[in-house]
């Protein structure tokens, strides 16, 4: 079959994965459902692609992956993050740096980063097949040798890569056919659970001060005694709850928790002050305005539109004067600042997730080449596999990194099938 080898999936891992499968020197053919490719990708970064993150301590930034870390060492630290900053930069592709080391073409378009993609598939020699879903892969004594297409056509092949995707953003057509084609050569799947989304909180307050966005606020959250979640960082009030960067962090270890009930958050509007310090700020402020309401003497302080839900909060009258305050009811407010308290029921689903939790299990996969362990010539790579971790560019360098490896890893077995 001319060292051939097929991809199902036209999104980052998918791409990057056909780029160095051709250029180990195999015919390689990508399949993609959409009409463009990197349909997902484009949306990414709200259109700006995140495309990696530019932490230079490989154990830190293996440490922002929340599930099977240990997995990917071989595929990252064989093309890790600074690896993929020199790979664009080196194809004319400039990069700035922004807050939390998050990488970002110059020109702040995701475009970019896939035309760059496209470009390099193309001088590659990779043909690209649009509007054509894979529908099946077909099997024989026990090796992949091909995929059924949705047409009833067959293309058979060496090696097949699956990067299809998981649940997320079902409008770019992420639908787990790839774990259900998987699944039927006799892999598993863990449960799919939306990640990197919104959380649902209890509270109607919520809702009055929706599009509110707060910065260098910390974000905990418990059930019972367990703290299970604290960083620091940017959010933002929404109809239903919160949301913004560490919010969705939050949420990549939620699920399990919320499955023995709700979750206690607290948002620490003065992380960088104690509760003493909060004290005697506050005190300084009343005496500025001692004939003042409650509700009108926090604006120094405060976001306005989260003072009289904060004030309501605390336990305080908004319309108490303020010299008239004892010192227990501005303790309280101190403490309500201190740890703004709201109730996690549950998450958005996967039509706001920026990633699906879950997939083929690690240990059916060897983790140097993406291959599996149960059918031989079939690779996996991306939202595939059951990793995931923090916003900020870690999960498209999961996708860079196992599409990379399953690239070369399928080229390799090829080249060794056919020698």
């Amino acid at each position: 079959m001319n060292d051939k080898v097929i991809i199902a999936g036209g999104g980052a891992a998918g791409m990057f994965a056909s780029i160095f499968a051709a250029r180990s020197g195999c015919q390689v053919h990508l399949f993609e459902k959409n009409e463009k490719l990197g349909k997902k990708l484009f949306i990414t970064g709200k259109g700006r692609c995140n495309v990696t993150n530019a932490c230079d301590d490989g154990e830190l930034f293996l440490s922002r992956v929340v599930t099977n870390r240990r997995f990917l060492y071989s595929a990252f630290y064989s093309f890790s993050n600074l690896d993929m900053i020199e790979f664009l930069e080196s194809h004319g592709l400039p990069l700035k740096t922004e807050r939390g080391n998050r990488i970002f073409p110059v020109s702040d378009k995701s475009s970019d980063v896939i035309r760059l993609l496209t470009s390099l598939m193309k001088e590659s020699g990779v043909q690209v097949h649009l509007n054509t879903p894979v529908k099946e892969l077909l099997m024989e004594d026990g090796r992949i040798c091909g995929v059924e297409l949705e047409n009833n056509r067959r293309e058979y092949a060496d090696a097949v890569i699956l990067a299809c995707g998981g649940l997320s953003y079902p409008q770019t057509g992420s639908d787990g056919d790839g774990h259900r084609m998987a699944g039927k050569l006799g892999h598993s799947c863990t449960k799919l659970l939306p990640s990197l989304v919104p959380l649902v909180t209890q509270e109607d307050w919520c809702h009055e001060i929706q599009g509110l966005s707060l910065k260098n606020v910390t974000l905990t959250l418990r059930q019972g005694k367990k703290q299970i979640y604290q960083e620091f960082g940017e959010m933002m009030f929404t109809h239903f709850g919160i949301t913004g960067p560490i919010v969705l962090s939050a949420s990549t270890c939620v699920h399990k928790y919320l499955k023995k009930g709700n979750l206690q958050a607290e948002i620490d509007l003065k992380p960088a002050l104690t509760e003493k310090q909060l004290d005697e700020r506050v005190l300084r402020d009343f005496a500025e305005v001692p004939n003042r309401q409650l509700r009108n003497a926090l604006d120094k302080l405060l976001p306005k539109s989260l003072i009289l839900p904060l004030i309501q909060v605390s336990g305080n009258d908004p319309y108490a004067v303020v010299h008239d305050m004892t010192k227990q009811s501005r303790l309280a407010l101190i403490r309500t600042i201190k740890a703004l308290p709201l109730t996690v029921t549950g998450t958005r689903g996967f039509a706001e997730a920026i990633i699906t939790q879950g997939g083929i299990p690690v240990k059916e996969v060897m983790p140097d080449t993406m291959e599996s362990k149960i059918v031989r010539g079939l690779f996996l790579a991306g939202e595939m596999l059951d990793l995931d971790a923090v916003t900020g560019g870690y999960n498209l360098q999961i996708a860079w990194s196992t599409g990379r490896a399953a690239g070369i890893g399928a080229a390799e077995y090829v080249k060794t099938l056919n020698e």
